[in-house]
């Protein structure tokens, strides 16, 4: 299969009755147009707003509407700190199918209850090691189609269908500022945008105690990090993937890192700029903001607010910190 237009648009309308088309909003406001520059247009994608309260759905639904009838009978599993837990018990929820999910037991508590709300069974674990050997054992013992967090052309197709959006609702875009994690999200936006506007240049965000792609970079393939430590656990996957790695690679135009403090500043500029509330991921390229502001001065630039599967009271604790 081609990953082409053609391939994302047909991916985008399989998905269509599954999702939302979320929106684009103008962040201008005094603030923004004094550290930025009043010629600076910043447009956020609130993907936030998304079912499941992430992008990740778009992934699970590419992949899941994929399977045979017979596969579906057996139900759907999958691997996730929780944002992809959530998707995929809402991919089988919808499907009319059963999820069994496989997550640490670290996961924030709301995520966990949240699969739970979309019917799926969660099994918990001690860490993400862990977690892919026991949803591998739940393949064999049960035939359930396991759906990659990351990884694979169809879940590329999917986040390629906010890539797509994003370029339909702000067309024009100079620059497209994408966090990342496993690659799989800036994988596909990054290759939807260069589809449709080669010009746009593609910035990466990744927290540095979770620099999965930058180490990647470095060795020229994927690599599992020695240690995860970051307050943004939907960025914190122990490596990339293959296939999502080469079409970050193929892509990316700069990578920016970034520490928890400046997602804390992040979140809590979201909260009272914007009035919405993220998780750290979900600041993510917001907080990147300072890092390029130079570079993106007078130019009409493109942030994705990717989720806020997060509670309140981790919220108040995080930016109060």
């Amino acid at each position: 299969m081609s990953f082409d237009l053609a391939a994302i648009a047909e991916t985008a309308d399989r998905i269509r009755p599954y999702i939302v088309e979320t929106p684009v909003h103008r962040w201008d406001t005094p603030f923004t147009r004094k550290t930025f520059g009043s010629e600076t247009e910043l447009q956020l994608k609130l993907e936030l707003f998304q079912r499941t309260g992430t992008f990740k759905v778009r992934g699970a639904m590419s992949n899941a509407l994929s399977f045979s009838p017979q596969e579906l009978e057996r139900g759907l599993t999958g691997v996730s700190a929780g944002n992809h837990a959530i998707a995929v018990a809402y991919a089988a929820h919808a499907l009319g199918t059963t999820a069994k999910v496989v997550m640490p037991k670290t996961a924030n508590s709301y995520r966990i209850d949240s699969a739970r709300a979309w019917g799926a069974e969660v099994i918990l674990v001690e860490d993400a090691v862990a977690a892919f050997e026991e949803v591998a054992l739940i393949q064999e013992r049960e035939g359930r189609s396991f759906i990659h967090p990351f990884e694979g052309l169809r879940t590329c197709l999917g986040t390629a269908t906010l890539g797509a959006e994003i370029a339909a609702q702000a067309p024009k875009l100079d620059a497209v500022i994408v966090a990342v994690g496993g690659g799989g999200l800036f994988a596909g936006v990054s290759r939807a945008i260069k589809l449709i506007n080669p010009s746009c240049r593609t910035y990466g965000v990744e927290p540095e105690g979770a620099d999965n792609l930058r180490r990647a970079l470095e060795a020229g393939e994927p690599v599992r990090l020695p240690k995860i430590a970051t307050i943004a656990d939907s960025l914190a996957p122990p490596s990339c993937a293959e296939y999502s790695f080469g079409l970050c690679k193929e892509h990316l135009d700069e990578l920016v890192i970034i520490s928890d403090d400046e997602m804390r500043r992040g979140m809590a500029l979201l909260v009272e700029e914007m009035k919405i509330a993220v998780e750290p991921a979900g600041a993510a390229a917001a907080a990147a903001l300072w890092h390029i502001r130079e570079k993106i001065e007078g130019q009409r630039v493109g942030g994705l607010v990717c989720g806020s599967n997060i509670d309140a009271a981790t919220i108040a604790r995080l930016i109060s910190l």
